[in-house]
């Protein structure tokens, strides 16, 4: 295997709170040591002989620091071909020497970001990143480091390796860089972006740091890994067995919904991304009972959200049923007692969640879709169609339900009363089919509330035997974005069956 001498090592990092694990063993397989400005300082106080760039160089820092490293004695040491004769030989001519290790991390640019710093610009990194580059494009003869978690993983291979390190630690921490490079040049790239409103820029990278390694993807033959294109998820599991990729697609299904409503209030169930029931009553066991009425069959091993903190009354009444994932903004002490006992179950704590403006991506094969999140809800006014007008109720109801459609695969259909769910139609291709869904498990679990119950669906209906099959149900409202050819068909229909229309337009898709 291909070993390489670590002879010569330059050193520039902004965390410098781990250089206790690597500069013993530097020391100890004697490897010069170059470093500049705080890095400089840090490792002289520290009792380790260190050249400092300015000396090694024999050019000073300038422009407060911009400028600390860029030069060709730095680069031509990193950058030479150590089998390459005419490189030797101008290495030699210059009085240049080889470097054979690079340690630099970045400046903290997402994370000044996130404190919106005035002094933003300053974080752009320049010098580390071309240090980075240089090394993990020279990976056959140069060692780069550019992660501080990686530390141990250098001390180990240099022990092993009685201070060389092999191609194969090589590459993979050239990979690694390269990575760490382009993640944090999309992260600047798109914040210049933002700045100027520019959503669609020609090039667009979407960056992503692994929060895990699922138990699986969609299937367990199917490997999986998770990455987050923002900070912070604002979940973190507290109780049970790993994630899959099914699991975390259920939990944000589960939120998304969640985040609508008000704080303290709301149940939603999820199974397979759509919901199974939702109720936004301000009582917490008339919530989870209401949302749990909708559909008990399909709830049956789901994902259940709690806008508010699970009591133990609560717990209890939940115990009745599995679910496979209980999601709150919190636990009372004996209610995650309880509940921890259920073999099988995995608690979500999802206080610091929040989807407010944030992207939305849609993975096509081999292509992706960027666009905002669908938080619009309503125009200012809704247009009521129909010769009959909706009570205050009814508005109120159809408000609630045609929210719950943005949630829905379609075509979606959901029937509520009040301020909970009775029926949802999934995913269908046709609408009708949608309706006849929405409309059967309305009569199979809650018949008692179909009286002033009302529908809401995602898009406009094509045709009047969707509207016909809701008013035999027993329907009393309905609210649709409209805008179909046979829109003066489909308001003739409901005006022939008594009931109220409205038309929103707004269409709410989900694929």
């Amino acid at each position: 295997m291909n070993y390489k001498k670590i002879n010569r090592a330059i050193i520039s990092v902004s965390d410098k709170s781990k250089l206790n694990l690597i500069l013993p063993i530097l020391k100890k397989f004697k490897v010069e040591i170059i470093s500049s400005g705080g890095s400089f300082k840090k490792i002289k106080s520290m009792k380790y002989n260190c050249a400092e760039v300015s000396n090694y160089t024999g050019f000073p820092e300038i422009l407060n620091g911009r400028v600390k490293t860029l030069h060709p004695k730095i680069y031509a040491g990193i950058l030479n071909v150590r089998k390459n004769s005419t490189h030797r030989k101008e290495l030699k001519k210059q009085n240049f020497s080889e470097i054979d290790l690079v340690i630099v991390d970045l400046y903290p640019f997402e994370e000044q970001l996130k404190k919106k710093s005035k002094k933003l610009i300053e974080y752009i990194d320049i010098g580390g990143i071309t240090l980075i580059r240089a090394a993990a494009k020279n990976f056959n003869d140069v060692t780069v480091i550019s992660n501080i978690n990686d530390y141990f993983h250098l001390v180990k291979e240099l022990k092993i390796n009685k201070g060389s390190t092999s191609i194969k630690f090589r590459k993979f921490m050239s990979a690694k860089a390269f990575g760490l490079t382009a993640y944090y040049d999309s992260v600047v790239s798109n914040w210049l972006n933002n700045q100027l409103n520019i959503k669609f820029p020609e090039k667009k990278t979407v960056h992503g740091k692994l929060i895990e390694r699922l138990r699986y993807g969609e299937n367990p033959h199917q490997q999986g890994g998770l990455y987050k294109t923002t900070d912070n998820l604002g979940i973190k599991k507290i109780h049970g067995k790993e994630l899959s990729y099914n699991n975390y697609n259920d939990i944000y299904s589960a939120l998304s919904i969640l985040s609508t409503f008000k704080k303290k209030e709301g149940t939603v169930i999820i199974k397979h991304t759509n919901p199974c029931g939702v109720s936004a009553e301000k009582n917490q066991i008339k919530s989870f009972k209401d949302a749990l009425a909708c559909d008990p069959i399909s709830s049956f091993g789901g994902v259940v959200a709690i806008n508010s903190i699970i009591t133990k009354k609560l717990a209890l009444e939940m115990n009745k049923i599995f679910f496979e994932i209980i999601i709150s903004i919190g636990f009372k002490k004996d209610a995650f007692k309880i509940l921890k006992k259920r073999k099988n179950i995995i608690l979500i704590n999802c206080n610091k969640f929040n989807l407010i403006n944030e992207k939305y991506y849609l993975f096509l094969g081999n292509a992706f879709l960027s666009q905002d999140s669908n938080n619009m809800l309503l125009n200012n006014k809704l247009k009521i169609v129909t010769r009959k007008k909706p009570s205050p109720s009814q508005l109120n109801s159809m408000k609630f339900a045609f929210n719950i459609c943005k949630f829905v695969k379609s075509n979606a259909i959901v029937l509520a009363n009040g301020k909970s769910t009775i029926g949802i139609g999934a995913g269908q291709p046709s609408r009708l089919d949608s309706c006849k869904i929405a409309s059967q498990k309305a009569l199979q679990f809650v018949p008692e509330k179909i009286a002033n119950s009302v529908a809401a669906s995602d898009a406009f209906f094509p045709f009047s035997d969707g509207i016909e099959e809701l008013a035999e149900v027993g329907i009393e409202a309905i609210i649709q974005p409209g805008g179909s050819i046979n829109d003066k068909k489909v308001i003739e229909a409901a005006n022939n069956a008594g009931l109220v229309m409205a038309f929103t337009g707004i269409r709410h898709f989900k694929h």
